[in-house]
């Protein structure tokens, strides 16, 4: 079974080849990775089985898209 913990932990991991600059934010990084985690773990399990590779690598495309956007948004101000 998944845990909120594992996923924070992993996505934490991963965080470190692509910081995020927190210092802007009123949030800290902790905090958003555990406000999140609880939602994608719910949305992973009330998916089924025969369906979760297809729609997590949707969702991976999709949050890699804004993610490129909001990098384009920045560099260009």
């Amino acid at each position: 079974m998944i845990l909120v913990e594992q996923l924070v932990e992993l996505a934490e991991e991963i965080e470190i080849g692509d910081p995020i600059d927190w210092g802007m934010l009123d949030v800290s990084e902790h905090e958003a990775y555990m406000l999140i985690a609880p939602s994608v773990l719910e949305n992973f399990n009330l998916t089924e089985v025969k369906h979760r590779d297809i729609m997590m690598l949707a969702t991976i495309v999709k949050l890699t898209v804004e993610n490129f956007a909001l990098n384009l948004t920045l560099l260009q101000r």
